[in-house]
Order: C-alpha cells, then sequence, then structure tokens
C-alpha cells in the first residue's frame, strides 16, 4: 500500500487549480501519475471516501476531497462509517492507531 502516494494526490487536489481542472476533466491521467495501489486507484477514481478512509487517508486531506466531489458533510462522514463497515478497520496512519485503541477499550 502506498499511503503516502494516495495522500500526496489528494492533498495536491487541495492546494492545486490546476490539478482540480485535470481531475475534473481526466482523473485517469491523473491518478497514473502517482504510485498507487490498485485499491487506492479505484478508491480515487470512485472517490470511495470510505475506503479512502480504511486505507489510511487523513481526514483533513479527505474532506476536502469530499468537498471537492461535492459530498454533503454528513453524507461524508457517513460514507466513512459505511467504510469501516464493508472494508473493516482502518489499516494504516493515524486513524488505525485510534482503532486499535478503541478496541482494547472495548476488550477491556
Amino acid at each position: 500500500m502506498s499511503l503516502y502516494q494516495i495522500s500526496k494526490l489528494l492533498y495536491g487536489l487541495n492546494r492545486d487549480e490546476a490539478a482540480k481542472a485535470r481531475f475534473k476533466a481526466d482523473p485517469e491521467s491523473l491518478a497514473n501519475e502517482y504510485d498507487l495501489s490498485e485499491e487506492e486507484r479505484v478508491a480515487f477514481l470512485n472517490q470511495d471516501i470510505g475506503l479512502l478512509y480504511v486505507l489510511g487517508v487523513n481526514g483533513q486531506i479527505l474532506m476536502h476531497f469530499a468537498a471537492l466531489c461535492q459530498i454533503e458533510w454528513s453524507d461524508y462522514l457517513q460514507r466513512m462509517r459505511d467504510g469501516v463497515a464493508k472494508h473493516g478497520p482502518v489499516r494504516a496512519g493515524v486513524y488505525a492507531m485510534t482503532t486499535a485503541l478503541d478496541e482494547k477499550v472495548a476488550g477491556a
């Protein structure tokens, strides 16, 4: 998994108007410029907020991508919940650590 690469792609979209225009015109071409796993590529191209969250993308980066995709705030939050329900706990990044902590507390 290349969490850094997918995060870098989404971060660039948040800051660069030219990248936003490219995303709207040809998202596959933009995705090809990054070393993404197939799962990351599919999640990005499908604008799958839930899977991107489970893969470990930081929520601050992800919420801007959701806004770019015209996903309402409440729907964004629900898509993250649905992602965990469908794909399991967060796999990497800071949220993976909090998931592990939640599991320890629940098991205590």
